[in-house]
């Protein structure tokens, strides 16, 4: 199946989301913060209907997040979790890495670094070794 692309880009924030036969790709870059998650949010959303099996959330391309980004996060893996939907956040940078660690979401979610997942859907990442 050909991935469908929809980006959209918000106030210091991107949002690119590709569907494939059992999984959505969405992918947030730049600075997930006050100003920007309102509107991605709700672009978040639209993404997550009909996701397929499991979501996974490449944070490749996010270069800041503050606690407004940490809670639509939250947000989505409990919207997901209703419909028995697994969400994996794949490849966050560094500083990503840590601030989940920090606050205790490293536990709450499924991460997986950048070695363990392929961005282009090549490998399954609800199999990569953590």
């Amino acid at each position: 199946m050909t991935p469908q692309h929809h980006p959209v880009q918000t106030a210091g924030a991107d949002l690119t989301c590709e569907r494939f036969a059992d999984h959505t790709v969405i992918a947030i870059s730049g600075e997930l913060d006050v100003s920007s998650t309102p509107s991605l949010r709700e672009r978040l959303y639209v993404a997550l209907r009909d996701p397929g099996m499991y979501v996974v959330i490449d944070l490749s391309g996010m270069t800041f997040c503050d606690a407004s980004g940490l809670a639509m996060l939250v947000g989505a893996q409990r919207r997901l979790e209703g419909d028995g939907t697994g969400l994996i956040l794949a490849r966050p940078r560094p500083h990503t890495a840590r601030l989940l660690r920090v606050t205790g979401l490293s536990r709450a979610f499924t991460v997986r670094p950048p070695a363990a997942w392929a961005p282009a859907g090549d490998s399954d990442p609800r199999s990569a070794a953590a």
